[in-house]
């Protein structure tokens, strides 16, 4: 599978970048290097002038690529959600079963992430690392509805509405797929997030995964 998903592009929408990353080396290095200073000093401090110093270029030619470090951090995004529709399809295609069907989504959307060495520029695990502390800042800004207008979080959206239909599938009647899969999808990024930092919050641990506790929670609110 992991052959597959490597053979196919990830779509990120053209509105989010000046110019494609992945038509250059310079912006694979970008997109690289950015990976790794956000997760090594977080996203509140990045800028583009420290990435332009840890890469050797000007940081002129990063405003080549992206607006704003905002723009950047929604295009990570939305390539670690297309990334991963593309393991929900493939890991759900040929089960028939409804409500393993989804127990395999939630484990899939959960699990921890080892890095791809088909995409070298792009490590999968640090990344996954960034949406789990940084995603909702791409969510809660004064332009989220404008952005959601230009269609920026719409692969974020069809990674859930996934969730929806298996869900659908399991019990038709049940009556908040919708907020169930979006809780399914962000909560489970909260409680990764508590496992590592805030623990005395959440009974996830190195022995109960979030993925657990969402398996538990479909089976007793969904009829099988």
């Amino acid at each position: 599978m992991k052959d597959i998903i490597a053979s196919l592009k990830i779509q990120v929408n053209e509105k989010i970048f000046v110019k494609d990353p992945e038509t250059s080396k310079l912006g694979k290095k970008i997109i690289q290097e950015s990976i790794l200073l956000i997760d090594a000093i977080g996203f509140d401090n990045f800028t583009f002038k420290k990435l332009g110093e840890k890469i050797g270029s000007n940081e002129s030619s990063i405003y080549r690529y992206f607006e704003n470090k905002h723009k950047l951090l929604v295009y990570l995004s939305s390539w670690y959600w297309s990334w991963m529709e593309y393991k929900l399809f493939f890991a759900t295609t040929n089960i028939d079963n409804s409500f393993e069907k989804l127990k395999k989504a939630i484990l899939v959307v959960t699990e921890k992430v080892e890095d791809d060495a088909a995409t070298a520029h792009i490590n999968e695990s640090i990344l996954n690392k960034i949406i789990i502390s940084e995603f909702t800042k791409t969510l809660h800004t004064k332009e989220v509805d404008e952005e959601n207008k230009e269609g920026f979080f719409l692969i974020y959206k069809r990674v859930i509405n996934r969730i929806v239909l298996l869900i659908n599938e399991v019990d038709p009647e049940y009556p908040f797929a919708k907020s169930l899969a979006s809780n399914i999808i962000e909560g489970a990024l909260h409680q990764q997030f508590l496992r590592e930092h805030l623990t005395t919050i959440t009974n996830c641990n190195t022995e109960i995964s979030p993925a657990d506790f969402y398996i538990h929670l479909i089976t007793t609110v969904l009829k099988k």
